[in-house]
């Protein structure tokens, strides 16, 4: 199974039928394995991000009776090398905020914890959708927000305790009261707009929260639309029309009929591979043990392992005797006869040089994986 959907699974169960059937329409519980959800983000996790790192806002907030508390509530400051840093989190304070019943957010985690950016950038290949991750640290029976909204799609699940969520569900006309408990090895989505709020039980409880950002076809149009109004839409109005409103109307109606022409001859499939284009070369991927790799590429042999890079396209557009590939935050150019190798490349998620013997010869394979090592697509096993 390919990683993204083998991480949206991870999450929802059957990965066609969650997106053919549920997506976007209702809420959704699945039960699984509790380990691979739980070793994503410990207890013991949470507490080393706290005490053991310079964590500072705004990658952290603290709640409390359905309030966000200020960042000088839990904060310090400090210096380095003779510089000013503020906005520290201060463990001592954050812990008597517990204590106290205050719940610990923990935000933007994708770009922070490698194992849920590892997560967050295989669900958004999954989706088409850009992700984030936060987790929630709450207190024994206290409750950090009360019923709310968001904006987004969320997956949520429980890594440790137990969680009550009161979740209301709209069907036909009417809203229905569920009351779920997520305890590790349960998650739950939850549509755009599902209004819900969560309280901890007699032990504390930790769970992370997945946040899909949809793009709409709203912003797909109103790109286009900007294309096509071109330079008509940055021309002046003319003078005089408070007097003579014909002047404007005259004027609009000329450029909306160039307007109409512009959008009838726009190419959907363009259009199409532009947002795609875009939306690929927009995210953030990790690159952990990048520096080591490319050290070992200098080494690598036709033995040596080699992996793909979660997250991490691998897209290629033919261009005459070149080839372009699209490397997520790159674009790299190339012969086009190594078309045949890419194809074993982009294929695999695990691969040897000499995989590659049936298209390349001895040095042209190693040069090509050195220079996909370099380029952040595959990274050098060491296990």
């Amino acid at each position: 199974m390919p990683a993204p959907l083998a991480a949206l699974e991870l999450l929802c169960g059957d990965a066609q039928t969650f997106l053919d059937k549920v997506w976007a329409s209702r809420i959704h519980i699945h039960h699984t394995d509790p380990e691979p959800l739980v070793r994503l983000l410990t207890f013991d996790d949470v507490d080393q991000l706290m005490t053991g790192t310079a964590i500072r806002t705004p990658a952290v907030r603290i709640a409390k009776s359905g309030s966000v508390l200020p960042s000088s509530a839990f904060t310090r400051q400090a210096t380095l090398a003779g510089q000013p840093m503020t906005g520290l989190v201060d463990p001592r304070k954050v812990f008597d905020l517990f204590d106290d019943g205050a719940t610990v957010v923990l935000q933007g985690l994708h770009r922070y914890w490698e194992p849920l950016g590892v997560l967050v950038a295989d669900l958004e290949l999954a989706l088409g959708h850009p992700c984030q991750a936060n987790a929630y640290l709450t207190p024994p029976g206290s409750q950090g927000f009360a019923v709310h909204e968001d904006t987004h799609d969320v997956f949520v699940f429980q890594t440790h305790g137990r969680k009550v969520w009161e979740v209301h569900e709209a069907r036909d006309g009417q809203s229905e009261k569920h009351t779920v408990v997520l305890e590790p090895g349960v998650s739950m989505y939850l549509p755009t707009g599902t209004p819900h709020a969560a309280r901890a039980e007699e032990t504390a409880s930790l769970h992370v929260t997945i946040g899909i950002n949809q793009l709409t076809w709203r912003s797909v149009l109103e790109r286009a639309l900007a294309e096509a109004l071109g330079p008509a839409g940055k021309q002046h109005l003319p003078a005089g029309y408070l007097d003579d409103p014909s002047r404007l109307a005259d004027g609009l109606a000329a450029r909306v009929d160039g307007l109409v022409d512009a959008l009838r001859n726009l190419d959907p499939a363009t259009v199409a591979a532009d947002e795609r284009q875009s939306f690929l070369t927009g995210r953030t991927l990790w690159q952990r043990g990048g520096l080591r790799d490319r050290l070992a590429a200098r080494e690598l042999t036709d033995d040596t392992r080699l992996v793909r890079r979660p997250g991490h396209p691998l897209e290629m557009a033919h261009e005459g005797d070149k080839v372009r590939l699209l490397l997520g935050d790159r674009d790299l150019v190339v012969p086009a006869h190594l078309t045949p190798a890419l194809e074993v490349v982009r294929d695999a998620e695990e691969l040897m040089p000499a995989d590659l013997a049936p298209h390349l010869d001895d040095r042209s394979r190693l040069v090509l994986c050195r220079r996909l090592v370099r380029e952040g697509l595959l990274a050098v096993s060491h296990s």
